[in-house]
C-alpha cells in the first residue's frame, strides 16, 4: 500500500473516525485523502441523527471530488452510491479504498483495490508511532457503533501486544 499516492474514503470511516475525534489519523497515514462526492451525501443525510456530521462535513469538505460514472464490474455488486464511487475512483486512478463494508471489500479485492479499514487505519497509526496504544480507540469505536468483531479485536490487540 505504501507505493499509492491516494486513498478514497468511504462513509463509514469518516464518521467513525470522526465521532471519535480521530479523522486527522487519514491525513496522517494517507499521502492524499479524497473523498467522492456520492460520499459526501450519504454523510449529510445523517446530518439530523448526530451531531457531529456537521464536523464531520466541514473537515471532508477541501477533500471532495466529484462522482464519476460506475464501472460495470461495480454496479454488478449492487453496492450503495457511496462504496461504488469509492471502488470506481480507486479502480481508475489505482487508489487504496478506505471503507468497511463487507460487500464492498469483496468488491475491491475481486477488482484487485487495496483497502484498508477503520481497524486497519488506527493498527497502522499505532505502527507508525502516531499513536501511542490502539486499544482505548478501538473501545471507542464499538462503543459509538462500529460493528466490529469482539474475537477478532481481541485477536488484533494480542498481537501488538495491547
Amino acid at each position: 500500500m505504501a507505493n499509492y499516492k491516494r486513498w478514497v474514503s468511504n462513509t463509514s470511516p469518516l464518521i467513525l473516525l470522526g465521532k471519535i475525534g480521530q479523522l486527522e489519523l487519514l491525513t496522517a497515514l494517507a499521502p492524499s485523502l479524497v473523498v467522492p462526492q456520492g460520499v459526501m451525501t450519504e454523510i449529510a443525510a445523517g446530518t439530523d441523527i448526530d451531531p457531529c456530521t456537521n464536523a464531520i462535513l466541514m473537515w471532508a469538505k477541501t477533500r471532495t471530488i466529484e462522482d464519476m460514472a460506475i464501472i460495470d464490474e461495480v454496479i454488478r455488486w449492487d453496492l450503495g452510491a457511496g462504496e461504488s464511487q469509492v471502488l470506481s475512483h480507486c479502480y481508475a486512478g489505482d487508489a487504496v479504498a478506505v471503507l468497511d463494508d463487507g460487500a464492498a471489500r469483496a468488491c475491491a479485492q475481486s477488482l484487485g483495490i487495496s483497502i484498508i479499514g477503520t481497524l486497519g487505519i488506527i493498527l497502522r497509526a499505532k505502527k507508525q508511532g502516531i499513536i501511542l496504544e490502539a486499544r482505548p480507540l478501538i473501545e471507542q469505536l464499538l462503543a459509538v457503533g462500529s460493528r466490529l468483531d469482539r474475537n477478532l479485536v481481541e485477536s488484533v490487540l494480542q498481537q501488538i501486544g495491547e
